[in-house]
């Protein structure tokens, strides 16, 4: 029987962020050198532990590799230390079952610069290869876009296709071929790969040229030496597609109820089945040892999954966000339920408020991503209605008014430093028909490209207001549930209307109508009710003296008369009346809405099969940002579309359509009002740039002809050869 061992026990990484792995050897785990971190030979099993800061906890993966030589007891010893891991970690660790070929997107993630399936293993003595190792002859197949994957095949040009990248590794020379057909991003990711080897295997000592498949003659030198090693050429075969994109099929999710060791609540597992692309396996938290340690297997066995299944394994209360994301409603610990959250019981130190600090929002986009604020608000305004298709400006005495019937536009312009940015609201009432819906987001197209298609565009649907549109209007903004301000208007004005007021401070308030009745009130809330003859300040017993003070405020702008203020439980007679009589309204302790605690999420977006694809991209960065591509990052409370300059134009006309397809097959049933803003490459705000770690705003600034800033390099020792002004990664550049 197997066990972990007490020094692999002391060596575990659990308070430091980062990645370990072990190849089994003999039985045992024996850790594998960092530098051969991203190379699996296909004759072993392999173990590796991620550990990530979550807050101010830490939360692990636990993976084993499966080469598709290995033998069943190596898998067998695997699987086991995995389990064995994730006790020693408390049983907080989420599992991964990864088979060599077909791992999950969360491994490959781990190595930015790619993965090397080699021969043999640990029985025929293969070592993991040491730095500065010359002898080396082999030819990697490089596959992916995102994440490569270069697996050793003959050495022979009958391997070559044309819709791929070759790497011919000959210890000190490095050479890659770019097939015909192969596209930017493969060669991009290919030529890390190769400068990784170069660097870690060689001591940066090897030599790295490429070669254009349809340009060799440009490289002579270069075809010499593949000639030599390969033979004299023959016909490359024709390109073979990717695999598709695995489209995940939300309706063909499957929960099963593991029989064969059902016990009581908390012993129970489940499988649950992912349109047979992956399948994880949740464990009660009283399940014995031996059904921890044989979970997968048994998970396989059940359904009769092929071996090459991926299966995540999830503790009760460690669940990952991507099994909690396949559920209509997940609840957490404490949780309340229906929207909200738990309040501890007890006294509460008091808060200092401190003054909104803007500037360093640009300074830490990270706090700008959270608090959605890209500024204090106190930049330039214009606001405009929409109106017989044009755009009228909205007069002063009406901004922070939106009606319901309406549409509109806000222009906001800030600065930051010398640079000028402009956000662009687009504002749609409830009531607004569908001519005015489609007339607004015309007119803000257009006036986007008044503006060299600069700003940030962001579509507000009737009460999503995000906090920094309500910023601008300084704690006065006010929505009316239907009608329009627009001059000439028919339509008559309510008598009597009532309004809820949410907000503490000028970031975060404003007043929504609600129906006239009793029944509207609530006891956390304050409500003005304007009435002909008086407008009155309702206090509900547990609203704040800061949303009593927000109130007053917005409630000037309803009406320019006295305001006597009721207390909850001391109203007059007329009151009520005016409210049609009393009524049971909600008056327990309020639930606060809180955003689900679900990381952000980033996915390529693609509509060039017909059908929206989102391919999710693990542990993401801005270098993960093609400028080919179109990326949506989902933040829960808000989706942004992020552009790049060289996005065809069919993928640009369907990113809003595609959010809003993101939006509606989401499995947790999304609301289609989320805020949908869309960015252009180049001009990311920081609520946009915050969710990205150490984002660069000038990675874009400098152009590299579209290609690689040095890639070949001379035989003969000495610097890097860097590529001539415009080319680019597949022209044709050889050794000197």
């Amino acid at each position: 029987m197997v066990e972990l061992s007490a020094k692999v026990s002391r060596t575990l990484n659990k308070t430091t962020p980062g990645i370990q792995i072990w190849r089994i050897e003999n039985m045992e785990m024996v850790p594998v050198p960092t530098k051969s971190y991203g190379n699996f030979y296909e004759g072993d099993c392999y173990v590796l532990l991620s550990t990530r800061k979550s807050g101010s906890n830490f939360s692990y993966d636990i993976h084993y590799w499966l080469g598709k030589e290995s033998s069943q007891d190596e898998q067998g010893a695997a699987a086991i230390y995995t389990t064995q891991m994730d006790d020693h970690l408390g049983s907080v660790a989420v599992q991964h079952r990864e088979v060599q070929g077909h791992e999950s997107e969360t491994f490959r993630a781990y190595f930015k610069q790619g993965i090397i399936y080699k021969k043999g293993g640990v029985a025929s003595g293969m070592k993991h290869v040491e730095t500065n190792t010359y002898n080396v002859q082999r030819l990697l197949h490089v596959k992916g876009k995102k994440n490569v994957v270069a697996g050793e095949v003959e050495m022979s040009w009958k391997s070559f296709n044309r819709g791929d990248v070759f790497l011919l590794d000959l210890g000190q020379l490095i050479i890659q071929w770019n097939g015909p057909e192969s596209n930017r991003n493969e060669r991009l990711r290919a030529m890390t790969l190769a400068k990784d080897i170069r660097d870690r295997e060689r001591g940066g000592r090897a030599k790295v040229g490429v070669v254009d498949g349809e340009a060799e003659d440009a490289s002579p030198e270069l075809m010499k030496v593949l000639k030599h090693v390969l033979g004299e050429k023959r016909d490359i075969q024709p390109a073979i597609p990717d695999d598709k994109v695995d489209q995940i099929v939300k309706s063909s999710l499957k929960l099963y109820h593991t029989y064969f060791f059902c016990f009581p609540f908390f012993k129970d597992c489940y499988i649950l089945d992912q349109g047979g692309i992956r399948i994880f396996v949740w464990k009660g938290k009283n399940a014995n040892k031996e059904e921890k340690q044989q979970a997968m297997s048994r998970a396989l066995v059940a359904k009769n999954y092929p071996d090459s299944t991926s299966v995540e394994t999830e503790n009760d209360g460690s669940e990952s966000s991507v099994f909690r994301q396949l559920f209509q409603k997940w609840t957490v610990p404490n949780q309340t339920s229906g929207l909200g959250k738990t309040h501890t019981v007890g006294k509460v130190a008091k808060v200092e408020q401190v003054k909104f600090d803007a500037t360093t929002l640009h300074a830490k986009p990270q706090m700008a991503a959270q608090q959605k604020m890209v500024d204090d608000g106190s930049g330039e305004v214009e606001v405009w209605r929409v109106e017989n298709n044009e755009l009228v400006p909205v007069e002063k005495k009406w901004l922070g008014h939106f009606y319901g019937g309406d549409c509109y536009l806000v222009l906001y312009t800030y600065y930051v430093g010398p640079k000028v940015n402009r956000i662009i609201y687009l504002w749609q009432g409830r009531q607004a028909s569908p001519d005015e819906l489609a007339a607004s987001a015309y007119q803000a197209v257009a006036l986007d490209q008044k503006y060299n298609n600069e700003p940030v565009q962001i579509r507000v649907t009737m009460g999503k207001e995000p906090a920094h549109l309500m910023a601008i209007f300084k704690g006065k903004m006010v929505v009316y549930a239907g009608g329009t301000s627009r001059a000439g208007n028919t339509e008559p004005t309510p008598s009597t209307r009532l309004f809820q007021v949410h907000g503490t401070n000028e970031y975060n308030t404003k007043a929504f109508e609600v129906p006239v009745r009793a029944s509207s009130l609530n006891s956390n809330d304050v409500f003005v009710l304007k009435t002909p003859s008086c407008c009155y300040l309702w206090y509900g017993k547990g609203c704040s003296g800061d949303e009593r003070e927000m109130a007053k405020t917005v409630a000037d702008i309803i009406s320019k008369m006295e305001k006597p203020v009721i207390a909850e439980g001391q109203e007059p007679p007329e009151f009520w009346l005016a409210l049609g009589g009393k009524s049971q309204y909600a008056n327990s302790k309020r639930l606060q809405e809180e955003n689900p605690s679900v990381p952000p999420r980033l996915f390529e977006c693609s509509n060039k099969t017909g059908t929206f694809l989102a391919t999710e991209i693990i542990d993401f960065t801005q270098d993960d940002l093609e400028e080919s591509d179109v990326y949506l990052l989902d933040a829960w409370d808000q989706v942004f579309l992020w552009i790049g300059k060289d996005a065809n134009e069919s993928e640009k006309e369907a990113a809003a359509v595609m959010a809003q397809e993101y939006l509606r097959s989401h499995p947790s049933g999304r609301d289609l009002d989320t805020p949908i803003i869309v960015v252009k490459q180049g001009y990311e705000p920081p609520t946009f740039t915050g969710w990205f770690l150490a984002w660069d705003p000038l990675n874009w600034a400098v152009s590299y002809g579209g290609g690689l800033k040095d890639q070949g390099l001379p035989l003969q020792e000495g610097p890097d050869v860097g590529l001539a002004p415009g080319a680019s990664p597949g022209c044709g550049q050889q050794l000197a």
